[in-house]
């Protein structure tokens, strides 16, 4: 039963990976729209992506981390 419990953690926590990859895609999402209607300011814009996108897959790595520290660690 302990067991069992591990394996649904580890999958719980494995969802952060899907927030990170809506995070990414609705950044450059939002990077296109803004370039698409000011074409001038799409140096400043990726400048911020890029951190935004940065940060977003680190999120999804810490889950991604925390989920392989369930499986094998616990």
């Amino acid at each position: 039963m302990e067991v069992g419990f591990k394996y649904i953690g580890a999958g719980l926590a494995a969802i952060g990976m899907l927030g990170a990859a809506i995070g990414v895609g609705n950044i450059f999402a939002a990077l296109l729209n803004g370039v698409a209607r000011n074409p001038s300011v799409e140096s400043k814009l990726m400048k911020s992506a890029f951190i935004g996108a940065g940060l977003s897959e680190a999120l999804g790595l810490f889950a991604f981390l925390i989920s392989l520290l369930l499986l094998f660690v616990v």
